[in-house]
């Protein structure tokens, strides 16, 4: 078997659309594909005033930073489990960082403790939708409102999950989102930001075009354009926004067949994970996710680590995720010893092992890589 981690997904009818920018004369950013793909987007949602797209969804946090204008001491609170751009793109701009535990069942923000993490000087909380289940964003904006702050959807696993019947993207102030190839909806590198205010949409449109106010000119507002505020480039070449919108017209295709393979795992493994106290990801109700991704959580980091060694020796590839944010070099340097403790976190973090899962992937193969982890008994000492 040679199984990897993850495989782009691949449609036929994107050569054509790629083919067809680069026979447009127009590949640089905010071409005639660009306004496609965020017209699609734009058209799907409610409540959002603008959506642009950018080079990465790092960028778009970044964007977002910006438009936060932070002052020094400002603070931004950000899940310790997560990737380090939610922290990042933050702290570059300005802002002191201080870090949240997750929940245990989600692995999401706990909204439960939140409120303890506020201080005079929070300007915003940074929400990600890990694996594209929502946070229980109701708690959330609640608290949020009360202390007067904004809501940062880092929404980068969960284009199409909803919340409530939300969908996740349109619920925080703003929110960005990730092409990038190992996302559902890949363009290779690529991400987008979504804005509930139409003044922030309007400032976020010159920011990503280097600070200047050149979308005015090219929609005849203004004689010439000139450098007006912040900014840098951010906007993504339209050749790529060709390959995310042939996949974004096919989003339904991609989605119904990630669906598949996520319940093939779960019902494969359901009852062996229950036996060997392995628990697989929780949903709740009123979430309906992406199948961004299908994960384990082992008993002990031994587990994970054996595991994750057995299948390589197998010819399939599994993978850790998120190192915690708060044991990380560079938190050490930033913040206090009292916010370097966050066990749940950590505990995920050690436990976690995410398997294959992409759109091309066989459904005959899963059910082989299937196997091959119950197979895995003399190593574990399992009982199935």
């Amino acid at each position: 078997m040679k199984v990897p981690f993850n495989i782009p997904p691949y449609l036929e009818e994107s050569t054509e659309h790629v083919v067809e920018a680069l026979k447009s004369g127009k590949v640089s950013g905010r071409g005639p594909y660009t306004e496609r793909a965020e017209r699609w987007l734009l058209d799907k949602v409610k409540n959002v005033e603008g959506i642009l797209l950018t080079t990465s969804c790092t960028h778009a946090l970044e964007v977002a930073a910006i438009l936060l204008d932070l002052e020094p001491g400002d603070e931004v609170i950000v899940p310790s489990y997560t990737f380090v751009s939610s922290a990042l793109a933050f702290l570059m701009h300005g802002a002191t960082l201080r870090f949240c535990d997750v929940r245990a069942d989600t692995a999401n923000l706990d909204e439960k403790i939140l409120e303890e993490h506020i201080t005079k000087r929070t300007r915003a909380i940074v929400v990600v939708h890990y694996a594209g289940v929502s946070c229980e964003m109701d708690a959330i904006m609640a608290v949020a409102k009360k202390h007067n702050i904004y809501v940062i959807e880092d929404n980068a696993h969960g284009l199409f999950g909803k919340y409530k019947g939300v969908q996740l993207g349109c619920i925080g102030d703003f929110s960005t989102h990730s092409f990038h190839e190992t996302k559902n909806i890949s363009c290779g590198e690529g991400g987008a930001l979504y804005l509930k205010s139409e003044q922030m949409a309007r400032r976020a449109e010159i920011i990503i075009e280097k600070g200047t106010n050149r979308s005015q000119f090219i929609n005849g507002l203004v004689d010439k354009y000139t450098w007006v505020d912040k900014g840098s480039s951010y906007v993504l070449s339209d050749i790529l926004a060709a390959l995310l919108y042939s996949q974004l017209e096919a989003s339904q295709i991609i989605q119904e067949k990630r669906k598949v393979l996520w319940e093939s795992y779960r019902d494969g493994l359901e009852e062996w994970a229950g036996i060997n106290d392995i628990k697989l990801p929780f949903i709740p109700d009123h979430c309906e996710q992406t199948y961004h991704m299908f994960y384990m959580i082992m008993p002990t980091k031994e587990d994970r680590d054996a595991f994750i060694a057995f299948m390589r020796s197998k010819g399939v590839s599994t993978t850790s995720h998120y190192m915690p944010l708060h044991l990380s070099k560079k938190a050490q340097d930033l913040v206090s010893e009292e916010q370097l403790d966050c066990p749940v976190s950590k505990s995920i973090s050690d436990r976690l092992v995410r398997l294959p899962l992409f759109f091309n992937l066989d459904i005959s193969l899963q059910r082989d890589v299937i196997d091959v982890i119950i197979s895995w008994r003399e190593t574990f000492g399992a009982k199935l």
